[in-house]
């Protein structure tokens, strides 16, 4: 392994730029649908930038909005319509931290997130793996973050009123990001 693959700067976090393993990465969200269990769907088409210099890292992603993935395609094609995701006026989903440290085995990341031109603060917290060098001499890192966001906050406020009170879809949605990143 490299030296620059070892070293950290005063964030915790390995020196040098690690971009996207989109085979092995994912990007995922949960929602509480009909009160009663959790709906889950992903994104197909995601990228994503970690740069880490001495005092400061940045992690820079997108998402094709129109990438979604759900069991059901009529609901597929709801989602990306106006009431949810407007994948034609808005393609992309993104995000860039303000701030991203490690404290002990976890990672904070601070920063602002964009859906449907609404931009809005998040924190997102997880783990980081490695930097291992893997098959192929390659060194990678693995980056797991979980968060969760207020949908409406966003511009998603479609919704149903359920026969005995309460709605079909929650308005808090975790969304989760598995990244497996390689050193540039």
């Amino acid at each position: 392994m490299s030296a620059t693959a070892t070293a950290t700067g005063t964030t915790g976090l390995p020196l040098g730029t690690w971009t996207l393993d989109p085979t092995h990465s994912s990007a995922s969200f949960a929602v509480k649908h009909m009160g009663v269990a959790t709906f889950r769907g992903r994104f197909e088409k995601l990228d994503a930038t970690l740069t880490v210099e001495e005092s400061s890292a940045e992690l820079v992603g997108t998402v094709d909005a129109s990438s979604i993935v759900v069991k059901d395609e009529n609901l597929q094609g709801h989602l990306g319509s106006p009431d949810f995701f407007d994948v034609e006026r808005y393609p992309q989903i993104t995000f860039r931290s303000t701030s991203l440290r490690r404290e002990g085995d976890q990672v904070i990341v601070d920063g602002e997130l964009t859906i449907k031109g609404n931009t809005r603060a998040l924190a997102a917290r997880g783990e980081i793996a490695g930097p291992a060098v893997t098959l192929g001499d390659v060194t990678k890192v693995g980056l797991t973050l979980e968060t969760i966001v207020d949908r409406t906050e966003f511009g998603l406020n479609w919704n149903a009123p359920l026969p005995k009170g309460g709605f079909a879809v929650a308005n808090d949605v975790k969304l989760t990001v598995e990244l497996e990143l390689v050193q540039a």
